[in-house]
């Protein structure tokens, strides 16, 4: 079908707002990373502390040895996007999780979901979701969500008492010049060679480390802001990446969007030349016509 200058016209206008809205969005999702790394680095400096105060702990109590569990209650929590234009990120770690579920004598895992576009793609994969979050919308987000999440795992190891609790968390990572790759670590119980190798390390200052808190109540103290900071990295990791997988998503639209506007702009090009050669294919045409009845003979 033949395109005229108007149709071409409308294309263009609307392919040229297609690709102010996708700039748009790629800057945002630039503009929007920066703080999450910031977040992610701050949480980085306040996680050392608290294995400086596990340092100090184990220094002035000796070492702290976590036993193996036979049968712990297996809690696996999902970090998704709720978002959108990030292209398959749920459904990628969806897939990640469902092949490497953490899978025990006892049944499927619980599973703790972040985001209801990540629930949906768990849903697809048959996994079955005790309670699902909603995502972080913001920095201050991040701080609220990981404390509801500390909270949830409390309440988790209360109720499995005398059980212990093995916690895995599933999210996007950063992988260099990969870009990014699905991962689930393990959050409990305490590494025992984090924990060993805090015993190892000699005490730096001349002075004793002193506490005044009971030492059940500090050790659970630190456990907890040591849970706490983790969780806290990880939604900060997964908001960065999602941000980074719509980033490169607008990249590619953008490239998409620009190819369209060249060609529009060619065909656009080539209809008008074709108009004015018509045009004036009837200018001479016309002109020949006159100048044949200007030369013919009158008639009687």
């Amino acid at each position: 079908m033949a395109q005229t200058l108007e149709i071409l016209s409308r294309r263009t206008t609307s392919m040229q707002g297609i690709r102010s809205v996708v700039h748009t969005m790629k800057t945002l999702s630039v503009i929007n990373s920066a703080p999450y790394e910031q977040a992610a680095k701050a949480i980085e400096t306040y996680h050392d502390t608290v294995l400086d105060g596990l340092h100090a702990f184990v220094t002035h109590f000796g070492p702290i040895e976590t036993p193996a569990s036979d049968h712990p209650v297996q809690v696996l929590i999902v970090f998704g996007s709720d978002h959108g234009l990030c292209g398959n990120y749920n459904e990628a770690l969806a897939d990640h999780v469902a092949g490497h579920l953490p899978q025990s004598e006892d049944g499927p895992p619980t599973v703790l979901c972040v985001g209801a576009q990540m629930a949906d793609a768990l849903t697809d994969q048959h996994i079955a979701i005790e309670e699902t979050f909603f995502p972080a919308a913001s920095v201050d987000g991040v701080g609220r969500l990981a404390n509801l999440l500390t909270q949830r795992l409390e309440t988790i190891r209360t109720r499995a008492e005398p059980q212990d609790l093995a916690v895995s968390l599933a999210y996007v990572a950063r992988d260099g010049a990969a870009g990014q790759r699905a991962l689930i670590v393990p959050l409990l119980p305490l590494d025992q060679a984090v924990l060993d190798e805090l015993a190892a390390k000699p005490w730096k200052s001349r002075s004793r480390p002193y506490f005044s808190m009971p030492a059940n109540d500090l050790f659970r103290a630190l456990v907890r802001n040591h849970l706490f900071a983790t969780l806290f990295r990880a939604i900060a990791e997964a908001l960065m990446t999602e941000n980074a997988a719509r980033l490169a998503l607008m990249q590619q639209a953008e490239r998409s969007v620009d190819e369209k506007l060249e060609e529009l702009a060619s065909e656009t090009r080539t209809v008008r030349q074709d108009q004015i050669t018509t045009e004036l294919l009837d200018v001479i045409i016309g002109f020949e016509a006159l100048k044949k009845g200007k030369g013919d003979p009158p008639e009687d």
